[in-house]
């Protein structure tokens, strides 16, 4: 029996979340202020990133996007646990919005940035693996903050210095 495309992506989803959520519980909490660059954000707002892009991506998925461009992002919550659990918890409330959609309207699409300063329609099935590799490329950074920071990197795809595969 074959899988849809709607659970395919939550099975991606869920795998990647746990990778996503080891590689933070690796970090060392009393490093969260490392900022590697005056540009870049600190290891506390990198991570909240994630966070912020649930809430994104549940207002996209619920018809309230343009609310996703008003106002600014809040700030993390000073207690690391906190945030990890906020990220759990924004977490589970995203995947339940999709595993609640309808397979067909995968097909359709939503509201979202199409370029610089330009709003469009794209395929809602394209928005859910964007947001999903958006979190990659951001637990990328984060695993270079995470080495940075003299933390242990687990294995993400692979093994790591901290986790051969021996």
């Amino acid at each position: 029996m074959s899988t849809s495309p709607k659970q395919q992506f939550l099975d991606a989803y869920d795998r990647e979340l746990a990778t996503t959520m080891r590689v933070l519980r690796s970090f060392p909490e009393s490093r969260l202020d490392l900022r590697p660059h005056e540009k870049c954000k600190n290891a506390r707002e990198l991570a909240w990133v994630f966070v912020a892009e649930r809430g994104l991506g549940e207002m996209v998925l619920t018809d309230r996007f343009p609310e996703a461009m008003e106002g600014e992002m809040p700030e993390p919550p000073e207690s690391w646990e906190v945030q990890l659990r906020a990220l759990e918890e924004a977490s589970a409330g995203y995947r339940a919005i999709v595993e609640a959609l309808p397979d067909e309207n995968l097909g359709g699409t939503v509201p979202f940035f199409t370029g610089p300063k330009t709003v469009g329609e794209i395929p809602l099935a394209d928005f859910l693996w964007m947001m999903l590799h958006d979190e990659i490329h951001h637990r990328g950074q984060f695993s270079i903050y995470l080495r940075m920071a003299d933390g242990r990197v687990p294995s993400i795809y692979g093994p790591s210095a901290d986790e051969p595969w021996d």
